[in-house]
């Protein structure tokens, strides 16, 4: 019976298009994230992206981050955000600093779908490079620091680690960093 259920499963999971591995939740700050349910919807549930979503509602992108996408997030964690120099969150989130805030936010999205996979690919083909076009129109760099640790760098030479991939969402993928990302201002 089990081996017929899991059969099922496989074949379910390959008639969608989905790999059975992809096809489970991640657990991301204590909840698990379903890919059945958005970014915002996801990330509002993570105890560790609560600084992330208050911002993205500060910086009135809730909507955007609903929308069809799909979108490749690197997500700081609210380590990430407290590792900023003293008093930089605060400012960010005070109503006269939204369009600072949203070139910030943005910059942590990329058009496509980018899991672990693709992004190891694009550095391969790069030479050991992937130039990522953001949403705010900067640029960041993948590359790999190991055989499976991408590193993210960010237009000021700040470098972000993955610490936990491929969190597919219906409109997307979190990959979750342990930085904040910073764009030339």
């Amino acid at each position: 019976m089990k081996k017929l259920l899991s059969a099922a499963i496989v074949a379910a999971a390959l008639s969608t298009g989905v790999s059975p591995l992809s096809a489970q939740t991640v657990t991301v700050g204590g909840q698990e994230m379903y890919r059945t349910k958005d970014i915002v919807d996801n990330a509002v549930n993570s105890a560790d992206h609560t600084t992330l979503v208050a911002a993205v509602k500060a910086a009135g992108l809730v909507q955007t981050l609903k929308g069809a996408g799909p979108f490749t997030v690197f997500a700081p964690v609210n380590d990430a955000f407290e590792n900023l120099p003293d008093g930089t969150v605060a400012t960010l989130l005070k109503p006269e600093n939204k369009g600072t805030l949203g070139k910030v936010l943005t910059y942590h999205v990329v058009a496509g779908r980018l899991d672990g996979q693709s992004l190891e690919k694009m550095i391969k083909k790069g030479n050991g490079r992937a130039v990522l076009k953001t949403a705010s129109g900067g640029t960041l760099v993948a590359s790999m620091n190991g055989s499976r640790n991408i590193v993210i760098t960010d237009e000021s030479g700040g470098t972000a680690r993955i610490s936990t991939y491929d969190v597919y969402q219906s409109n997307g993928v979190i990959q979750v960093v342990d930085k904040v990302l910073l764009p030339k201002m």
